[in-house]
């Protein structure tokens, strides 16, 4: 008899593992032996991957919002010595989320460093075809990243959080979770021209929690950490694949993937098995040119001229000066004799000609004699 999981199995192994989970519970839940729900954990990573390649591209989204969320495989990265290999330590893992239709557009798991950063934003901007309003946090890769991968056709705020010491609320209050009062956000530009007043990354570190309660290998202070990184990028594929398809958000009522056009009706976790294990292996989109975002509707088109070689685009934005009005002005009277100066002897200067006339350089005309300070009166 071959050795092979029945489909029930497998939706009931993956159902376990998308709600929180860990891979041992999983096992004794289900009656499947460790390394066969390790196993179905890898494939289903393998084909949420290939899914992800195939269905999330050519969005037309503007706000994007992106995070990262800290976790570690086998040891802490204190704990890590010269001989371990480098996959141990800290592993985040990159989230790109739409803030209005909520779908993940792009993820990576690896080191903070910028590397990955810029691997991650140029997955995001391959499958874009739409100028976004990305909004960062402050780690110092995303604007290289950024604006190496959109060039000029992006608009990317960057908002700073200040956790330091000073400013903190005196009192019994807990330290780590006190922030300080005056100012603890700060918003600024980093390319384009962001609407500040809706930058923000609250949504997609609200995403985060929903990653912790359902990824039992992002649950803090525990001992469900990954002691592979494989195990963990597929554990993190999933999730996103789940996220996107089978999940319904509670504000939207329908999945991201339907918000966001991309699928018809809510996936089934058994729909998702089945989709992902028979996937065949998709390469990630290439990029396309970026095109400016529509106006809304009874809105009228914002006046927008590409640049050469792919430098982005020249856009009109909303704001400054209005139209001027058509009522007619009163004459500007003329400005007045500057007054004599008190006290100097001097006569009132003449005022200067009108613009336009002709000056004689050559022209010279004696000063009155000023008096002295100790000339007699």
């Amino acid at each position: 008899m071959a050795n092979v999981l029945p489909i029930e199995k497998r939706v009931d192994v993956v159902r376990h593992l998308v709600e929180g989970a860990s891979v041992r519970s999983t096992s004794r839940l289900t009656d499947v032996s460790l390394p066969t729900v390790l196993s179905t954990l890898l494939r289903m990573g393998d084909g949420c991957d290939h899914l992800h390649n195939l269905l999330v591209r050519d969005l037309d989204i503007r706000e994007i919002e992106l995070d990262e969320i800290w976790s570690y495989v086998q040891k802490k990265q204190a704990r890590v010595t010269a001989e371990d290999p480098a996959e141990f330590g800290d592993a985040y893992a990159y989230l790109a989320m739409s803030r209005t239709k909520k779908l993940m557009i792009a993820y990576r798991v690896g080191k903070r460093d910028e590397a990955n950063t810029r691997a991650f934003v140029a997955d995001l901007r391959a499958r874009l075809v739409t100028i976004p309003e990305i909004s960062t946090d402050g780690w110092q890769s995303y604007p290289v990243a950024v604006g190496q991968s959109f060039g000029g056709a992006v608009d990317h705020a960057v908002i700073q959080k200040d956790y330091s010491k000073k400013g903190r609320r005196e009192g019994p209050a807990d330290h780590r979770y006190e922030p300080p009062r005056d100012p603890f956000i700060t918003k600024k530009t980093a390319h384009g021209a962001p609407n500040l007043d809706r930058a923000s990354t609250s949504h997609v570190e609200r995403a985060n929690l929903t990653v912790r309660m359902h990824v039992r290998r992002f649950t803090r202070l525990c001992n469900g950490f990954s002691k592979k990184i494989e195990n963990h990028r597929a554990a993190v594929s999933l999730h996103v694949a789940w996220y996107n398809f089978c999940r319904v958000h509670e504000s939207l009522r329908v999945t991201p993937a339907m918000e966001a056009g991309i699928t018809d009706h809510v996936w089934s976790v058994q729909e998702l098995v089945e989709r992902a294990l028979a996937a065949e292996p998709c390469a990630p989109p290439e990029p396309k040119k970026l095109a400016p975002p529509a106006s809304a509707p009874g809105e009228k088109p914002s006046a927008a001229r590409e640049l050469p070689n792919g430098k982005g685009w020249l856009r009109a934005l909303p704001g400054g000066k209005g139209k001027p009005s058509d009522a007619p002005r009163a004459p500007t009277p003329p400005p007045p004799a500057p007054p004599a100066r008190v006290g100097t002897g001097e006569a009132p200067r003449e005022p200067l000609p009108p613009p336009g006339t002709q000056l004689d350089l050559f022209a010279w005309r004696p000063r009155p004699r000023q008096l002295g300070l100790f000339d007699p009166p």
